[in-house]
């Protein structure tokens, strides 16, 4: 563990929640927005706890996860529409909570919270399974292709966990005209993994085997 990589993940970790905040609160025109506070718990504090036994036990997946200098020209692209796609989404649900447009029943934000930390643990899962998980689409030193656990049911697991957790995140928020923004993810993330699975094929070994292996990208039998 060093100092500068305990630096850089808590000032992620904080800006990132600084940040949330206000693009749901000020919107929203008030901090009395249970729903706001919820979601804000249920992603920072696991993001927390995880971000520390990484730190502990594997500080190098975690430098890997910190780092977000994308050098795939497709995979920019996918950078920006999703930063646009979270920003106007939140918006649109501090808007939504604000005037009382399509607000959705509380139960819908429970369930939505429960399938929320479900697929955080899967996500955890996925850490556990892959040291290779990084942020950007690159091939690493030594790389090998992972083909067991989730990665013997889909070949991009993280992307199933991530399908679940950000169409969730509207739902926990309370708001379907936010939800419309977050459908879009889908699309984002299929551009991707098309870009990702090339750079692997062309340059990870055994890569093109394990996918007539593991027939599905991300959802199983359909995709």
């Amino acid at each position: 563990m060093t100092k500068q990589l305990l630096i850089q993940a808590f000032f992620k970790t904080g800006s990132g929640a600084i940040l949330m905040g206000l693009l749901l609160f000020l919107p929203a025109g008030t901090l009395c927005y249970p729903n706001a506070w919820l979601l804000l718990a249920i992603l920072f504090l696991p993001m927390l706890v995880v971000g520390i036994v990484l730190m502990r036990k594997a500080p190098d997946l975690l430098r890997k996860r910190l780092n977000t200098k994308e050098t795939e020209s497709d995979q920019i692209t996918v950078i920006i529409g999703s930063s646009a796609m979270f920003v106007s989404g939140f918006i649109l649900a501090g808007l939504d909570f604000r005037f009382g447009w399509l607000p959705l029943p509380r139960w819908v934000s429970i369930a939505a919270a429960v399938v929320f930390l479900i697929a955080y643990a899967l996500y955890v899962e996925v850490l556990r399974e892959n040291a290779y998980l990084s942020r950007t689409v690159e091939i690493q030193e030594n790389q090998k292709v992972i083909d067991t656990g989730l990665y013997g049911i889909v070949r991009h697991p993280l992307y199933s966990v991530t399908l679940l957790l950000f169409l969730s995140i509207p739902l926990v928020l309370g708001s379907l005209i936010s939800l419309v923004v977050f459908l879009f993810y889908p699309i984002l993330i299929a551009k991707r993994i098309r870009n990702e699975e090339q750079v692997l094929e062309d340059g990870l070994a055994g890569y093109s085997e394990y996918k007539t292996r593991v027939k599905y990208r991300m959802i199983p039998f359909l995709w």
